[in-house]
């Protein structure tokens, strides 16, 4: 995920060299859409992953293929529906997130050719999430990482020396995701897989604990696209575009830390649901607080690397040095980023449940951090205090948040307990 992370940002600075304010500006109107499949991509895997290795750990070898071919043919589907989206309403796409003028014309680009991958970012999805649970986390990781780094070479290539603007931005994107499933791939070629294909229909019990499991995983994700939308619409009400450029700096740098977290959580699913498949729920809650640890030490030494180098970091991404840009990105760093650490501990939260097969209380975090508080918290603070209300709502919610998380893991401990 840390790999992901560089291609994000390097991603973005490139965006930004070449196009200045207006190309980010058009990214952060695109990058929701790319939130959503990439968050539908881990419903299906992590859904379907968890299913997966909790069957293998109880010796359900049919059952476990069973839920893969599942997985597989929703997949399908919603490769189907996505390329239908890049091919026929990508300006549509465009316009209901904001983008205007030449803005307009970099966004469409973008959102076209990205959908037309979203079969490729799908099928990559799933399968790092099968191979990690099936004892091949190193390829995995291996995938991941050749895919983020061609990425940043592809972006080069396209972006700076070819001028291809946004439309190169996200064919480097498509590009490299065939990369990584190609690597991934390897893991039949080698016999390795636990997992196959069989002949068998989508069966609803399997369809449903799929999507039930995964859903918050697709709510982390498509939160940070809707967030993103609506803040995008009240800064620009507040600041216009460069106020959506000085947020477009904060949401990609914020984006590497949720992939880091969700790192974090990712690897601790399979084994949350190992234990938990065998009946260890003591070892299950040990790897929770392992997790937990490793989040609380990376977000305090995030938030130092943020608050002391705000100015550095907005100056990275403002090509043109606007004033106004550099004021707000650095205000908004200092503020946005207070949140990071009851982020993590809401995602780390949802995904525990997740892996112990108690997906309602991850429903509840999932839905209340991106829709139910925020909503209300950014109009409200936006309207008191006017672009700081708009960065405070972020921390805020989470802080709320995570204080929900906290009561029903203590609630459900202490019914184990009794």
């Amino acid at each position: 995920m840390i790999s992901v992370s560089c291609y994000i940002l390097i991603d973005t600075f490139f965006i930004a060299a070449a196009l200045g304010y207006s190309g980010l500006a058009a990214l952060n109107f695109a990058v929701p859409v790319w939130g959503f499949i990439v968050g539908c991509g881990l419903m299906l895997g992590i859904g379907g992953a968890t299913k997966y290795t909790i069957a293998k750990s109880q010796k359900k070898d049919k059952a476990a293929n069973r839920i893969f071919t599942n997985t597989v043919l929703l997949t399908l589907g919603f490769s189907v529906i996505f390329v239908i989206g890049g091919l026929f309403f990508a300006d549509t796409i465009a316009a209901t997130f904001g983008a205007n003028d030449y803005v307009f014309a970099m966004s469409k680009d973008y959102l076209f050719v990205l959908l037309l991958f979203s079969p490729v970012i799908l099928f990559n999805y799933i399968l790092i999430c099968f191979v990690r649970n099936d004892n091949a986390p190193q390829l995995a990781m291996a995938a991941m990482v050749v895919s983020s780094f061609s990425n940043i070479a592809f972006d080069y290539l396209f972006i700076i020396l070819l001028d291809m603007e946004m439309f190169g931005a996200a064919l480097a994107t498509g590009l490299a995701q065939i990369l990584g499933l190609l690597l991934l791939l390897t893991h039949f070629i080698r016999k390795r897989n636990g997992f196959r294909l069989i002949r068998c229909k989508p069966e609803r019990k399997i369809v449903g604990g799929i999507f039930a499991t995964g859903f918050p995983s697709l709510v982390t994700e498509v939160s940070i696209s809707v967030v993103m939308i609506t803040f995008n619409l009240i800064i620009f009400s507040i600041a216009e575009n460069v106020g959506v450029a000085a947020y477009g700096v904060i949401a990609n740098i914020f984006i590497v830390i949720i992939s880091i977290y969700n790192g974090i959580a990712g690897g601790v699913q399979p084994l949350i649901s190992k234990y938990y498949g065998i009946g260890s729920m003591n070892l299950a809650k040990l790897m929770l607080r392992y997790a937990l640890f490793l989040m609380a030490i990376i977000s305090a030494l995030v938030y130092a690397s943020v608050f002391f180098g705000a100015n550095y970091i907005a100056d990275i991404f403002n090509r043109e040095q606007n004033e106004v840009l550099q004021q707000l990105a650095v205000s908004g760093l200092r503020i946005y980023f207070i949140g990071s650490v009851f982020a993590g501990l809401n995602i780390i939260m949802a995904i525990y449940f997740t892996s112990i097969e108690r997906p309602r209380p991850a429903h509840i975090i999932s839905l209340l951090r991106g829709f139910a508080v925020i909503f209300p918290l950014v109009f409200l603070l936006s309207q008191a205090v006017g672009i700081t209300g708009v960065w405070l709502a972020f921390p805020v919610t989470e802080f709320l948040v995570g204080g929900v998380g906290v009561v029903f893991y203590w609630m459900m401990s202490k019914r184990v307990d009794e």
